[in-house]
């Protein structure tokens, strides 16, 4: 069977061998074309008012699926998505629960609220009764599962809406959190708030990983982690929720916009260090030339640099700043385009990164609102998004801040140490052949790509461009110290995922070049036994 959660919010179930919907499975939807079983539609259970044609009423929220359901035993759990958060100004709108169906049948088993309703774990950090009527909170990013166990782990995102909650006061589990969920009863067996009171769009952006490691003094311990786009791993005993190592709650900057109020405190792992650059000082800023920092630091004088969870300013900062920097920013760091892999045999994790901070200044919420196509709600936040402030950038084109531009951070997770972190790909010749760098020897930087990777049993594997960025380029690199072995040319770069298969005794590799799939062949994959891919 094949499974398929669509935009649309539907559940299909198709044969596999014929593509046809599955006999038995859901029902009739009041929607003409539909066929008669194979399909479950998923606004009935998620309990708002709906039409079967037009979907919830804008007024009341959005709803839609960004990623695969996951079927673990007997049981199909679907994540969802709302709108993006920053194309919200309005305070209304729907949680994204999770719901879990019977595979055979498509009859729903649970839903488990990830707003808690009174009475339910966590309802105390909605303040303001926003529990009533806000929402956002679901898992757009693609789930994970231990079957033997019968548990799904939930990576989460912020509640409604992105960069302003003043009227959602209060930590708001379980907002950016990864929860772990009996996937028999959908009871929470634990979670963990990564972010509290989320105004950086800090969802969790990738499935989490699942390591059986072998700690020393402490013997094989089960885990799960999350990368996240703050530049951190979190990493858990994934039966009991207790961290690897431990967590520290740590004060962070407070905020100056009327009406917001932050958590004093964020959650710092001890272990693994961070993988990204996390906020932004004199000392990140470019320095190949005194020219240069000196350009660097006129251009940042405009901007309110600060550090990790450094807060949105408003459009009237009383500094007169443009924007303020959050860096890593929404895009940077470890994203939905860019998932961490691992090897199960030596417990070493790879992280993909990518330098880049958001610049945010927020603007009263009815003029925010004037520029959505389709908002939802009805009630104008205080403030919402700006449209992404006028980013900071050098005369040159050069990046503002010091290489490397992107990474893959190796972690050996048994340790929690950073066993290597290499460049991406290869410098670009926009910054090597700048004139602002004339005669000065860059090294490698990275292109600055989202790269996609895949381990096999003696490679980690990803994709990036050549340094003109014409030419697609797949790299073999050493796994344990991150040498490279090797590079082809293949017809686009890697998007989101790439994977590894067997067949008839041969290894193949799966790329997902745009709108296409691409397989690669590795040595000795040909008929002939011969080396080489094709």
């Amino acid at each position: 069977m094949v499974y398929i959660s669509t935009p649309g919010f539907f559940l299909v179930a198709l044969d596999a061998d014929t593509g046809a919907p599955l006999e038995g499975f859901g029902g009739q939807v009041p929607v003409d074309g539909f066929p008669a079983s194979g399909v479950v539609d998923m606004l009935a259970d998620l309990g708002h008012p709906y039409d079967p044609y037009e979907g919830i009423p804008l007024e009341t929220g959005y709803i839609t699926t960004s990623s695969p359901p996951i079927v673990v035993n007997d049981t199909i759990v679907v994540g969802n998505s709302a709108e993006q958060g920053y194309l919200q100004a309005r305070v209304e709108n729907v949680p994204g629960d999770i719901l879990a169906y019977d595979k055979t049948t498509g009859a729903l088993k649970w839903k488990f609220n990830v707003i808690p309703q009174p009475g339910e774990y966590g309802h105390e950090t909605w303040e303001n009764d926003a529990w009533k009527w806000t929402g956002d909170v679901s898992s757009w990013a693609p789930l994970t599962a231990d079957p033997e166990n019968n548990i799904v782990y939930i990576p989460t995102n912020p509640p409604t809406i992105d960069y302003y909650g003043g009227f959602r006061p209060g930590d708001g589990l379980f907002g950016t959190s990864l929860i772990a969920l009996d996937t028999e009863t959908g009871e929470r067996r634990w979670h963990f708030q990564t972010v509290h009171h989320d105004v950086w769009n800090y969802d969790n952006p990738a499935a989490p990983i699942q390591l059986d490691l072998n700690i020393p003094g402490r013997g094989i311990v089960p885990s799960v982690s999350q990368v996240t786009k703050q530049g951190f791993v979190y990493s858990f005993d994934r039966l009991t929720g207790e961290p690897i190592w431990p967590m520290e709650e740590r004060a962070v900057p407070t905020s100056m916009v009327p009406g917001e109020k932050l958590s004093k405190t964020q959650p710092f792992p001890s272990k693994p260090p961070a993988f990204e650059m996390q906020g932004l000082t004199e000392g990140d800023l470019i320095d190949f030339t005194p020219e240069l920092r000196q350009e660097a630091l006129e251009v940042m004088a405009n901007y309110d640099m600060g550090p990790l969870f450094n807060p949105p300013i408003h459009s009237d900062d009383p500094a007169g700043k443009i924007a303020s920097a959050m860096c890593p920013g929404d895009g940077g760091g470890a994203n939905i385009n860019n998932p961490p892999v691992a090897d199960p045999t030596s417990g070493f994790l790879y992280v993909t990164s990518r330098k880049a901070c958001s610049w945010q200044r927020i603007i009263p919420g009815e003029e925010a609102d004037a520029r959505i196509e389709a908002p939802t709600g009805s009630t104008f936040a205080a403030f919402a998004n700006g449209s992404r402030a006028r980013v900071p950038r050098l005369a040159s084109g050069l990046p503002y801040f010091k290489p490397p531009y992107s990474t893959i951070t190796a972690y050996d997770m048994n340790t929690g140490d950073i066993a290597f972190q290499i460049p991406t790909g290869e410098t670009p010749d926009r910054f090597r052949n700048n004139p602002a760098l004339e005669g000065i020897d860059i090294g490698d930087t990275g292109t600055g790509n989202a790269i996609t990777m895949v381990t096999t049993a003696n490679m980690l594997v990803y994709s990036d461009m050549d340094s003109d960025g014409t030419t697609a380029l797949l790299y073999g690199i050493d796994k344990r110290t991150g040498e490279e072995i090797g590079k082809i040319e293949v017809p686009a770069q890697s998007r989101y995922g790439m994977s590894s298969w067997m067949h008839d005794g041969h290894q193949y590799i799966i790329l997902q070049t745009g709108a296409k799939l691409t397989a690669m062949a590795l040595p000795g994959a040909k008929s002939d036994g011969g080396g080489g891919g094709h």
